[in-house]
């Protein structure tokens, strides 16, 4: 069983997690704040890996060990207890050699982090819009379901319903490993309920998911942000309340503007904006990241590129197709109620398999 390939890999990262290991033991490490939390995360990181190498290296000594005992045994009851013994070893050991080939693959250093989700309508007008209230009301159900928080930055509601646009805050364990891969166009076929002869109409909303940065991945000077306040408004420009608590915060080197009025309180406001602000501005180094691994790979599952199409949920045949691994299913009920694990576990073994084959691993 044993694969000397993947044993050096492995004798390779222990070394490093030793050396991490006693990093975080230094006192001149431990007061840098950035330092610190960034062996932390690759700790936390190499954890899994270790210790799948030594139940691995266990499983590869308990072989060899069978195998001198098979040698020396005259036995004919003792000799087959111990191919029975070897045969259990090496199945084993070959199907967690297949994880650590996984857990062996570079890791998007985002992954780990929360993130900014913003939804927005695109043609088909207010169907476009309804259909991405549904959107969110599905992502906020996933997002229940694993325990994750959500924090709204700003709504722009529909006229007939829906929303023009939803920009959010998630925040918990791995968000953005997770939610990365619903960026990109979200397409509609269903009647709406304003048609009367029953035709389907193609409608569309496009989704885009940002790892949000940390206060070590940004550093913004305040002379390059211009702050504005405003009274919130809601639809049909109803004031939502009456003090100036609506922030909007223009960084003057790149000209991107954001702005926050889910909140009543202005320094809320603020720290969303600022906060979204950092993001946006990390994203932009990030995209490069996106467009250098993609351009090494046939196929990138989690493009970045957020005007293709990804996914078609059709109402008359209860279908959702994702279009990026040509996966179908028939469960769109579900899937609108929040159940994407299946399309994420499936897209998820898609891009493991397509980086394998990159890696020669």
């Amino acid at each position: 069983m044993s694969n000397k390939m993947i044993l050096d890999k492995l004798e390779g990262v222990l070394e490093r997690f030793k050396q991490v290991e006693l990093d975080l033991t230094n006192p001149k490490i431990i007061s840098s704040r950035e330092k610190f939390i960034k062996l932390n995360k690759e700790y936390k990181n190499l954890t899994p890996l270790i210790e799948a190498f030594k139940k691995y290296k266990n499983i590869d000594d308990n072989i060899i060990s069978s195998k001198e005992l098979l040698a020396e045994e005259d036995d004919a009851e003792m000799r087959q207890m111990a191919k029975d013994e070897i045969d259990s070893l090496i199945n084993e050991g070959n199907a967690l050699e297949e994880e650590i080939k996984i857990l062996l693959l570079p890791k998007d250093p985002e992954d780990d982090k929360n993130a900014i989700v913003e939804i927005r309508a695109g043609s088909g007008g207010d169907e476009a819009s309804i259909f991405a209230g549904d959107l969110f009301r599905m992502y906020t159900k996933f997002c229940e379901n694993r325990g994750w928080k959500i924090a709204i930055n700003r709504i722009t509601e529909g006229t007939q319903g829906g929303y023009k646009e939803i920009v959010m805050e998630v925040s918990g364990n791995g968000v953005y490993g997770i939610m990365k891969y619903e960026s990109g166009v979200h397409r509609v076929q269903r009647v709406p309920d304003t048609e009367t002869q029953g035709r389907v109409h193609t409608s569309a909303a496009s989704v885009a998911v940002l790892p949000e940065a940390e206060d070590i991945d940004v550093q913004i000077n305040d002379a390059d942000v211009r702050k504005d306040t405003y009274c919130s408004s809601g639809p049909g420009g109803q004031s939502v309340n009456t003090t100036y608590s609506a922030i909007r915060l223009t960084h003057i080197p790149t000209g991107l503007v954001v702005t926050c009025q889910d909140e009543k309180s202005q320094i809320k406001n603020l720290k969303k904006a600022m906060k979204e602000l950092k993001t946006r501005l990390y994203n932009l180094e990030y995209q490069k990241y996106l467009d250098k691994i993609s351009s090494k790979r046939k196929t990138m599952v989690s493009s970045g590129d957020r005007s293709a199409k990804i996914r078609t949920y059709n109402y008359s045949q209860g279908r959702v197709t994702d279009h990026r691994i040509k996966l179908t299913l028939y469960n769109l009920q579900n899937i609108l109620d929040g159940d994407l694990n299946e399309i994420i576990e499936k897209l998820q073994i898609a891009e493991n398999a397509e980086m394998l084959k990159v890696s020669g691993v």
